[in-house]
């Protein structure tokens, strides 16, 4: 039997945690050198998930909008706002491509954005990512599905030292450079799709540039076909391994729910060495997983006597809550903004499809909290200690250097939220006495 999942009644959301399809279009746009990404909607849409991301990252952000309003939706039906935008574009910027994704407003009109797309002479990948529909997760997805099925060129062939990474949208830009690292260790040629590992990570450019800068370049996204491998992180993500596939039915998947823990990470180095033919890996990999495994008994019995609250999207929950399990942490209430299959393998003792809302009447059941930014003032409201993970972070800096991921990443992890534990402990005797 499957866990049970509880799902929130309530006609909306209060408190949400929820984050839109095309805030995370936008994201994955952002992880291809040179693309322009192009919101096809009002213009308040694009303001908000441009000060969204740059607070976050506390970097630069291109994007832009076609600025439809709801009456220029109806009497023109979109196609003149797409292609004025277009040339608007390029006469400031020369972007590699443009990748042109909707709101809610063109897709209640019906807008054909494919159609509208090949009729403009320009690189563009169009995507339609309603935001009445999913979540974050779901719209990176979508854009990195498009990518795939619009640029990738088939092929028949393999590079047997080629591997391809095919990232969910929860993990940090030093979390792809991190898994990037460890695969290249071996031997290998790795590219990652969407890549933010070399243009969200937070390095000082020489000058501020109107587009994104680092990723993936265009180019590599059309040579992908020809690797021997295609890993995909995330549950979201293999469709998108099942898409590239079909570009070369040579390639071999590897598919994993997430890289948190040890074990997660035992069996990626595992891969890897039985495809390079190792039989041992680096001194350093060995050395980390040795600190991990302390990791482990060190922080194991500040987490065995916390009660946990984890909120994320639905694979970054799944890592969060590995992670704490396997060092005996008790998750015993995961909230997830949207519904996925990946819901039901998560080590929590309840899983809900809600909002803060939830968290809050759910309050007696946690000590602690792991979850983004919106949740600090329910942390404070309740006395709880809070470990910041997830989108957005806008109270802390570095956020794109946070690792959670592999041997080391997992390590860190465990004693920051031992650490936040203790003073949750603290905190509550404090409050008794």
């Amino acid at each position: 039997m499957g866990k049970v999942i509880h799902r929130s009644n309530k006609p909306l959301q209060v408190n949400p945690v929820k984050l839109s399809q095309p805030m995370g279009a936008v994201l994955a746009f952002l992880g291809v050198d040179g693309c322009m990404p192009l919101m096809h909607g009002a213009q308040g849409c694009a303001s908000l998930t441009k000060v969204f991301f740059t607070r976050h990252f506390c970097e630069p952000i291109a994007i832009q909008t076609t600025a439809v309003t709801d009456a220029l939706a109806v009497l023109d039906g979109g196609d003149y706002s797409i292609v004025e935008s277009v040339k608007n574009i390029c006469k400031k910027v020369t972007p590699q491509l443009i990748g042109l994704h909707t709101t809610g407003l063109p897709e209640t009109k019906g807008d054909d954005i494919r159609g509208i797309a090949a009729k403009v002479d320009f690189p563009m990948v169009a995507v339609n990512t309603p935001d009445y529909e999913g979540g974050l997760e779901s719209g990176w997805t979508l854009a990195c599905r498009a990518m795939i099925e619009q640029l990738v060129t088939p092929s028949a062939v393999v590079d047997p030292a080629k591997i391809v990474i095919l990232p969910h949208v929860g993990l940090q830009p030093i979390e792809v450079e991190k898994i990037k690292d460890l695969v290249a260790a071996f031997g290998f040629e790795v590219l990652a799709l969407p890549d933010l590992s070399t243009s969200l990570d937070g390095h000082l450019g020489e000058k501020q540039h109107l587009l994104s800068r680092g990723g993936i370049s265009v180019a590599e996204i059309n040579s992908l076909a020809d690797a021997a491998l295609v890993l995909s992180i995330g549950d979201s993500m293999k469709k998108c391994a099942a898409a590239l596939q079909k570009k070369n039915p040579a390639m071999r998947h590897r598919h994993f729910p997430h890289l948190c823990g040890l074990e997660a990470s035992d069996d990626l180095i595992e891969l890897l060495m039985e495809d390079c033919g190792g039989e041992k890996p680096r001194a350093h990999i060995v050395r980390w997983r040795k600190r991990l495994q302390d990791a482990l008994l060190d922080t194991h019995f500040a987490l065995g006597q916390t009660r946990i609250l984890a909120v994320a999207e639905p694979d970054h929950l799944a890592g969060i809550c590995r992670s704490l399990h396997e060092a005996g942490g008790r998750v015993t209430l995961a909230i997830s903004p949207v519904a996925s299959p990946q819901l039901e393998k998560i080590d929590a003792a309840q899983v809900m499809v809600g909002d803060l809302e939830d968290a809050e009447i759910h309050a007696s059941e946690y000590d602690l909290i792991v979850g983004n930014g919106h949740c600090e003032a329910l942390a404070h409201r309740l006395g709880k200690e809070l470990v910041v993970r997830g989108f957005p972070n806008w109270e802390q800096v570095g956020n794109a250097l946070k690792n959670d991921v592999l041997y080391e990443g997992g390590a860190y992890f465990l004693f920051e939220c031992a650490n936040a534990a203790t003073l949750s402990s603290e905190t509550t005797s404090d409050v008794r006495e």
